[in-house]
């Protein structure tokens, strides 16, 4: 697993853990923020006679939090907030041509950024380890640790997409996705944002095809065999608006289907 060196963020004076209870914004402290991504190749996995499946290494996060106790009655939730701000997502099929996974304001410049959240907890990359809120006043430190991770599983056709035809004709396939995760405090009354900490990563993979080989000896994994470290910030982002709100990365997607010769065709809309 390859381990970015750990940071120590202490935010506010150490000593009002005992000054009297201060409020949750002057006295929220991260301890420690760690960001992973496995050390383990992508896999691939040619059981099925339909669709080539492989699956990614996980990125992992986590982060340790303290909070002093709080004077006044407020309830903010802490917890990680993601966003795809690059996307490159091809399957080609030879001399055929090629099917996208596109999301389409991205690709054509008119965010910065879309949502990465689970679609149910908006702006919330999930509700179980990703979140914890805590509801003032309290009248003891209140530790605890949000965590995330992230992976890719899709499957794609062995045959051209808008054909009939199941005949093996796919010959690679090209992905490079970019994501910018930040650990968040948000009020739960005012909706006011405290960015606490932001980290980069990146997942990238090449798998050469041959579709005239046997089922199980068709797809070879060419590069990388292990993924860039992620990037912990010194500097905060900012979250761009449309990152916090409807709709999320998987909603928002379109399958294209993109020949060699002829107009681009929607194999699969949007969901939103």
């Amino acid at each position: 697993m390859f381990l970015w060196p750990r940071v120590l963020l202490v935010m506010g004076c150490i000593q009002s853990i005992r000054c009297k209870p201060k409020s949750f914004r002057d006295s929220i402290m991260v301890l420690e923020v760690n960001s992973s991504i496995d050390s383990n190749p992508t896999s691939i996995d040619e059981s099925s006679s339909v669709v080539l499946r492989y699956r990614t290494p996980y990125f992992r996060a986590s982060a340790r939090v303290l909070v002093p106790p709080v004077a006044g009655k407020e309830s903010w939730t802490v917890g990680w907030i993601q966003a795809c701000n690059h996307m490159e997502f091809y399957n080609k099929y030879g001399s055929k041509g090629m099917s996208s996974w596109e999301l389409p304001d991205l690709r054509d410049g008119k965010i910065q950024a879309i949502s990465d959240s689970d679609g149910v907890n908006y702006p919330w990359y999930g509700n179980t380890t990703e979140t914890c809120t805590i509801t003032g006043p309290t009248k003891k430190d209140t530790r605890f640790t949000v965590s995330m991770n992230d992976n890719f599983y899709p499957s794609v056709t062995w045959g051209v997409p808008v054909s009939d035809s199941s005949v093996p004709q796919l010959s690679s396939i090209w992905r490079d996705q970019s994501f910018s995760t930040w650990l968040v405090a948000i009020s739960q009354s005012t909706g006011e944002v405290l960015v606490l900490q932001t980290v980069r990563w990146r997942m990238r993979l090449h798998i050469a095809v041959d579709p005239e080989k046997p089922l199980g000896q068709r797809a070879a994994l060419c590069e990388p065999t292990a993924q860039e470290p992620p990037q912990i910030l010194g500097k905060n982002e900012a979250i761009p608006a449309n990152a916090l709100v409807k709709p999320n990365a998987n909603d928002a997607q379109v399958l294209m289907w993109r020949p060699r010769v002829g107009e681009p065709v929607v194999v699969i809309p949007p969901k939103h």
